[in-house]
Parts: structure tokens; C-alpha cells; sequence
């Protein structure tokens, strides 16, 4: 059954998954959502003999209805190849009670890897679909791991130029060098003075922006995105909830049917959306455990039903979840709203307006599934030393925020149910904040002097994502002011 994708701020006619894919953003501001969430058609134990690769297919084909077998399996080819250092792709390691679902195996050793490993090859083959001849220009901004992963999947992609924003001073030393140190002739990285809702503001206003689209499309430009607001991004992360619960299943861990919990730590809300679109396809999850860090606006959220960004933005271990506008959250709002593009409009309009919104009671009723929860700093810091004293096991900042918030849902509920952690980048990409909470006597040696500190500590090897930059030359030191975003564009685009 075919499924055609609309607008969260509007009833237009809707478009198919390979337009969503290409425009990325829809015209009115709104995200594109499928008319209905389609329901597995393999059984979980068909599932839990398939490869990943295998697991994706039978995923994808069922939200990108306008691709064919052949094109869609020839981009899985495509991305889930050797840029992974390993055949499971998403392997999953017990530890402390719980499964760690390792995301971190890609190029750039965070989860975005995931998605952002076959975004560049779904939309070529969309813009070849709709006869679309511009050059696609990829304009995103980035809270530390997006940026990294878009521009190594958007590298020397012909028909692509990729332009990605960053907060200048919030992401970890290792997560701005690997994007400075891209190479591509098409590639633009700029750093903004301000926080990443300064600059996810800056694209958004810039896609909405007639007059831009107008000039760039007489250049023969058009934009698209590789934010988690682009369809092409969220399908894909729906497949490793899948294959992690067929994992389960193959070793044994679980009986077919019973439900397993998914614990995510959440900034821009895409990758817990993901599990919620898994969940509504049939697969047996149980509570979708949302974690924060001290930029809590979702904890908040989930325990009042008011949406409120205006308070002060704290810089934390975990930038990637340093977010007061989570804007998949959007997905879920226009869900619970009844499917209705009006009432999610109004609310979207009172965030813009005032920065804050409150759902009603009937959509808070519609929120079950979740549980939120957030970790302080200190409480992360505690969950790195403690998964390392009792397990040997190292995770990063961002999958402690999550372990921390687990603990504390077991025992607040006393739930035992199997449960999965999201484990989103590699601690090699935040050497610092894990060395020195498993010992502060690590706060003397130097960035990359920890990183053969901690290869030898967690006995991994240096990923090669961390080697080849520890000499890489810097190609891009731009920096703007968050008002001059769009000039930037136009510059390096030659308009």
C-alpha cells in the first residue's frame, strides 16, 4: 500500500516519499509525516534471521513506496558497506542490566552515521525520480555529530553542494575538528556565534526565505536538508530498533512477541520518534524512555504538557542534546493533535511567537508510551565511572545521560522488562569528559594524548575516524555572526 506524505502546518494534496526526501522542508514550515504508519509484514522471527542490510529493506520499503526494489536495495548496498567497521553494523553489548545498542560504528563514529550513510544516495535517486536537474544544495545545522556524518556522506556527491552551521564554542574539540578538517571541493563548514537553535533557527528561516529560493533557482540551485527533519533521515532509524529487537530475539533474550524497552538520549527528538514509528509498525516496545540533560525542556514537557524553550541554555558533556527546540518533537505534537495541521499550527506559531506552548489534557492522555527523566552532569559523570568500575564497559557522554535515566526508571517502576539504550557516538568523540570522570587526574594530559589513554584503558582500538585527524590540515575556518547566515550561503554559492 502506497504511503504519501503530508505537512504538519497544512491539509495540502500530499507528495510522495521521494519529493519529502528532496524538498526536505515542507513550503509552509511543516515537517512531512506519512499518512499512515504502515505495519510490519515479516514476522519477528523472519526478522530476527536477517542481516542488517536484509532488516533495512524490509524497513524502508514499506515508508518509500515510490522507490523501486532495485533502487532501494542498491542504496543499502551503498551505505552499509565497509564504512562500518563492523558486519553487525549495530552490534549490541550487554552491560549493567541492560543492552547497549552501539550506533557508533560508522565513519564518523556517531549514530547520524546511520541515517546519513544512505541519505545522499535516496535523494539522488529522488531528484533523478522527479526529473529535478539543479544542483541540490544541503543546508544544515549541526549541534556537534549531524554536521560531521552529512558532510562525509555529501563529500564529492556529484550534484550535491552541503553547507553546515555550527555553535562555535558548543562542541567538543574532537567533534569541530573532524568537521573543519573536511575535504571536498563542495563542502562549507561555518562556525556561528551563538547556541544550535541560533542556528537551526538561521536554516529554517532561510528555507522559508521566497526571494533566496527565487535567486537559486535562477543559479540552478535548490535547497534541500540533512537535518533529522528530513524524512530520509528518520526512516532509516527506524530499521536498528527492528534489527535490535531481532538481536534480542536470535540470542534468545526475548520470546517472540514480548516487549522490550527503548531508552534514548534526546536533543532534537528524531531518534526516539524513530522507536515511537517502530513501535506504531508492531513491533512489541514497551515504554520509550526519553532522557535529558540540564537543558530539560523535554523532561518538563513530558511531566506538565508545557512546551517552554525560555529558559537559560546551559552548555553541557552532551552538545549533541544541548537543545531548547526539539524539533522532531513537531512529529509527535501533530500526532497526538489528531493528525490535524490547524491545532499543530497554532501551537507552533505560540513557540515562535513566545517560545512556549501547552497541549491539552486528551493529548497528554495520548503520551503513555513515554517516560522522560533527565541526568545532571555530575549523575552522567557517575554513570561513565560506574559502567567502567563494575563492567570495564566506556560509553560517551550523551549514552551515560541515557544509563543514568534508565536507572532511575527501574527504580522508580521497578519495571524488569529487557531493556535497549541507544548508544550514540563513540566516547573516543568526547575523550575528555569520559577520561576525566573515570579518574580527575586524566584533566592534565592533552586531547589526543587521551585518546591513546583511553584505547588503553577501555582496550579498543583508536577508531580511524579520531587517527586521521590528529595531523589533518584545517580547511575551514569560517565564522559569522547568526545574521549573516544566509549572506554566507549566497557566497559560497556565487550569488
Amino acid at each position: 500500500m502506497q504511503v504519501l506524505y503530508y505537512s504538519t502546518r497544512s491539509a495540502k494534496e500530499p507528495v510522495t516519499a521521494s519529493w519529502a526526501i528532496l524538498k526536505g522542508l515542507s513550503e509552509d514550515g511543516g515537517l512531512f509525516v506519512p499518512d499512515h504508519v504502515p505495519a510490519l509484514d515479516k514476522s519477528l522471527e523472519e526478522l530476527s534471521r536477517m542481516s542488517y542490510q536484509e532488516t533495512a529493506y524490509e524497513v524502508m520499503k514499506l515508508f518509500l513506496t515510490d522507490f523501486t526494489e532495485e533502487e532501494l536495495k542498491d542504496c543499502i548496498r551503498k551505505a552499509y558497506d565497509d564504512k562500518f567497521d563492523t558486519r553487525e553494523i549495530a552490534p549490541l553489548k550487554e552491560a549493567d542490566g541492560a543492552y547497549f545498542l552501539e550506533l557508533f560504528h560508522g565513519a564518523t563514529i556517531a549514530f547520524k552515521d546511520m541515517a546519513l550513510s544512505i541519505l545522499p544516495h535516496l535523494l539522488t535517486v529522488s531528484a533523478r525520480k522527479n526529473h529535478i536537474t539543479n544542483q541540490i544544495v544541503i543546508l544544515t545545522a549541526t549541534s556537534g555529530d549531524t554536521g560531521k556524518a552529512a558532510l562525509a556522506g555529501f563529500a564529492e556527491v556529484e550534484g550535491t553542494r552541503i553547507v553546515v552551521f555550527y555553535p562555535k564554542n558548543g562542541v567538543s574539540p574532537i567533534q569541530e575538528r573532524q568537521m573543519v578538517t573536511q575535504k571536498g571541493a563542495n563542502t562549507y563548514v561555518v562556525g556561528i556565534h551563538g547556541n544550535f537553535d541560533d542556528a537551526q533557527t538561521g536554516v529554517k528561516k532561510i528555507f522559508s526565505d521566497k526571494e533566496l529560493e527565487r535567486e537559486m533557482g535562477e543559479k540552478g540551485f535548490q535547497f534541500s536538508s540533512a537535518n533529522s527533519i528530513n524524512i530520509g533521515r528518520l526512516v532509516p532509524q527506524i530499521v536498528y530498533y527492528v534489527h535490535a529487537y531481532g538481536r534480542l530475539l536470535a540470542k534468545g533474550r526475548l520470546k517472540a512477541g514480548e516487549p522490550m524497552n527503548v531508552v534514548v538520549p534526546t536533543g532534537n527528538f528524531g531518534n526516539i520518534l524513530a522507536a515511537f514509528y517502530a513501535k506504531n509498525m508492531g513491533l512489541p516496545i514497551g515504554k520509550l524512555i526519553c532522557a535529558s540533560n540540564d537543558n530539560k525542556v523535554l523532561y518538563d514537557f513530558f511531566a506538565t504538557g508545557v512546551y517552554d524553550r525560555n529558559r537559560e541554555f546551559v552548555l553541557t558533556t552532551s552538545p549533541s542534546m544541548d537543545i531548547l527546540i526539539s524539533s522532531n518533537l513537531e512529529r509527535l505534537i501533530y500526532r497526538i493533535a489528531g493528525n490535524d495541521p490547524v491545532r499543530n499550527r497554532e501551537l507552533m506559531a505560540s513557540l515562535s511567537a513566545g517560545g512556549r506552548y501547552e497541549i491539552t489534557p486528551k493529548m497528554r492522555e495520548r503520551l503513555g508510551d513515554f517516560y522522560g527523566n533527565f541526568a545532571t552532569e555530575a549523575e552522567a559523570a557517575a554513570a561513565i565511572a560506574r559502567l567502567y568500575r563494575d563492567c570495564g564497559y566506556v560509553i560517551d557522554p550523551h549514552t551515560a545521560v541515557a544509563a543514568s535515566v534508565y536507572e532511575k526508571y527501574r527504580q522508580e517502576t521497578g519495571d524488569g522488562t529487557p531493556s535497549v539504550i541507544a548508544s550514540t557516538a563513540s566516547p573516543f568523540k568526547f575523550t575528555r569528559s569520559v577520561m576525566e570522570a573515570i579518574d580527575p587526574k586524566y584533566a592534565a594530559m592533552k586531547d589526543f594524548d587521551l585518546v591513546d589513554e583511553l584505547s588503553a584503558l577501555a582496550g579498543v582500538p583508536v577508531p580511524p575516524a579520531i587517527e586521521e585527524i590528529r595531523t589533518a590540515p584545517v580547511l575551514h575556518n569560517h565564522v559569522c555572526e547568526a545574521g549573516e547566515m544566509k549572506q554566507v550561503v549566497k557566497e559560497f554559492l556565487g550569488i
